[in-house]
């Protein structure tokens, strides 16, 4: 969601502040705006994309050595110049802001009382007039940083100068990701790596509480109990290369055509050691042989994930599963059983509804955690005693692709190992699915080289307002991921259910302006999903199938249908991902939407 980027150096800082701005896109927004110190504080702000704040800064000729700049997705007030970031406060404290504050009624109420006025409808003015306060009655702007966040409930990521000490930034983070980059004779604040690969790899990612120091020439930690700390240096591995487009139109076409490398970097050390527990960090057998049940908690595509999941391990596993909406999972009571293994899935690693539902789930007892998990050194990861590290490299597009396949290949690899641990996987069974694992990105492959005939299919989609997914079994989730995809970027409404429950309700919406799609590779239950397709044809319904060579399908007026080459078996699931997202894709293409940005979504959801 809202992007943060700060900067502190012997240089004029706004084109460093526009860079990080740029590489901060992809996680949605709807306004930006920057903020540097030059005799005064100078602000510019703008609705809309950054390129039009950026022409804005340019033409007032913006300067200064210390900054902050933000992207917004907005939350509290409407999408406005007067709600866009930074705040300002006596023209004195500037203040950038992610998170959601949930006592800022009261506290705006108790600074209106003291003078306060207020410009904007944003939860984050709070924070700018209660610096304010504070600096006013110390000088020291750590300390009335410090103190400002004392009283705040929520969660924060926040980055704030002062006038009057133009060689100081203070940073601080409760829930909402922020790391600070390390420069020589500079330092940055952002609240992603990639806005700060252009000026630094070397990065240290700030734990809850933790309020920061910046100065050009270091960096001074206290964690929230006010003791000094030092948190661990890394290297950032991020190319930026991978975050650049290249020869394709969109992030969400390169990533979908980056998917055979991503998984076969996700594959390589399973392929090297086996389905063995070492894939999943120190101490993964005594955790993994404790297991008596598993326990999903993920959000959005990371769900749909999940839910395969839970076929796979209760099938060849042999042990019950539970996958669970995050944001759901949090707020119910929790029949907790301390020998389930709770599994949090996010590309980010900073998922708000799942860190929270983490840590609910830990403070109920749950201590056998593992993360899956996009981004090595985030939250979710760091807060999990085992972790998977999907190998799918910097996802820009707001739409998950490649972090969805890669999701899975880590969940089969859980299963198998779980299989394994509990007796019920042969040497000649591994040797099989090490072998599926193999042939995967080969398989993926080829549904990508289908692109041509789904992109016809995408023509007669984008005239059409709503859309049908089925499926069945293992293959359910992919046809809720289809729809999932559709409508988050072609804006096209579209539902799935599974292919049985077609004569409990859905079936009454059938007609001939209704596309249904239906996920029917070649396994157990393709007879009982063709049965579903006859219902759907004797409605007048247009059906457009994703089948396997080997479904034995033949087009005729109102079936279409296209083939991936070969079934997968247990993997098909990852292999019939790839037409959906396809399929979607082109349809959004057809429509004209910002397929990277779709309207009112975001990337990185760090907020309720």
């Amino acid at each position: 969601m809202c992007g943060i980027v700060g900067a502190i150096a012997n240089r004029n800082v706004v084109p460093m502040l526009l860079e990080g701005l740029r590489r901060l896109e992809y996680r949605g927004y709807d306004s930006a705006g920057v903020a540097v110190i030059n005799g005064e504080i100078k602000r510019v702000r703008r609705v809309g994309r950054v390129a039009e704040m950026e022409s804005a800064a340019t033409a007032e000729g913006l300067t200064g050595q210390v900054g902050i700049g933000h992207t917004r997705w907005a939350t509290h007030g409407g999408v406005t110049e007067m709600n866009a970031h930074p705040h300002v406060s006596g023209e004195l404290i500037a203040v950038v802001h992610n998170g959601i504050i949930e006592n800022h009624e009261v506290k705006r109420a108790e600074l209106k009382l003291l003078g306060y006025r207020f410009e904007s409808q944003t939860d984050t003015e709070v924070i700018a007039h209660l610096v304010h306060r504070h600096y006013l009655q110390t000088r020291n702007l750590y300390t009335a940083v410090e103190t400002a966040v004392r009283e705040l409930l929520g969660a924060y990521a926040i980055a704030v100068i002062a006038l009057d000490q133009p060689d100081l930034m203070i940073v601080a983070r409760m829930g909402c990701p922020l790391l600070i980059g390390i420069g020589d004779g500079e330092n940055f604040a952002a609240s992603d790596v990639s806005a700060v690969l252009s000026s630094t790899r070397r990065v240290m990612y700030l734990e809850d509480g933790d309020v920061a120091q910046l100065v050009r020439d270091g960096v001074t930690i206290h964690d929230r109990s006010g003791a000094l700390v030092v948190r661990k240096e890394h290297v950032s591995d991020v190319s930026l290369a991978s975050l650049e487009l290249g020869p394709y139109r969109h992030f969400m076409h390169k990533e979908i055509h980056e998917q055979p490398k991503a998984i076969s970097d996700t594959i390589a050390p399973i392929l090297e050691q086996g389905f063995s527990p070492s894939l999943f960090g120190a101490g993964a057998q005594e955790i993994l042989e404790q297991v008596e049940g598993v326990q999903i908690l993920a959000c959005g595509t990371s769900y749909y994930a999940a839910s395969v999941a839970r076929y796979w391990l209760e099938d060849i596993a042999g042990i019950p599963c539970q996958a669970e909406v995050a944001s759901e999972y949090r707020y119910r009571n929790v029949v907790a059983n301390p020998k389930h293994l709770i599994v949090t899935i996010s590309q980010s690693g900073e998922t708000l509804d799942t860190m929270e539902a983490l840590k609910h789930a830990q403070s109920l007892g749950q201590t056998l955690t593992l993360a899956i998990c996009n981004v090595q050194e985030s939250a979710i990861p760091r807060a999990s005693r085992l972790t998977f590290h999907t190998r799918a490299g910097a996802e820009i597009g707001v739409a998950s692709t490649k972090a969805f396949t890669t999701q899975l290949v880590a969940l089969f690899a859980l299963t198998a190992t779980l299989a394994k641990l509990r007796g019920r996987l042969s040497t000649e069974q591994e040797a099989a699915y090490l072998n599926a694992l193999r042939h995967l990105p080969g398989s993926v492959q080829h549904a990508l080289n289908l692109e041509p005939q789904i992109k016809l299919w995408a023509e007669r989609f984008s005239t059409k307002q709503h859309a049908l997914f089925l499926g069945r079994g293992l293959h359910y989730p992919i046809a809720l991921e289809g729809a999932l995809k559709l409508k988050e970027i072609s804006y096209i409404h579209a539902e799935a259910y599974p292919a049985g429950e077609l004569k409990h309700g859905p079936l009454a919406l059938v007609d001939s302006d209704m596309p249904v799609v239906v996920i029917a590779p070649n396994d157990a239950l393709l007879e009982k999903v063709k049965s579903n397709m006859q219902e759907v044809r004797a409605r007048g319904g247009e059906l457009y199938v994703f089948a396997d060579l080997d479904s034995h399908f033949v087009e005729s007026e109102g079936v279409h249908v296209i083939s991936t080459p070969r079934n997968a078996g247990v993997l098909s699931p990852i292999v019939h991902a790839i037409p959906v997202q396809l399929l979607a894709y082109h349809a959004a293409l057809q429509k004209g939407t910002d397929v990277d940005k779709p309207r009112n979504l975001a990337k990185s959801v760090t907020v309720e």
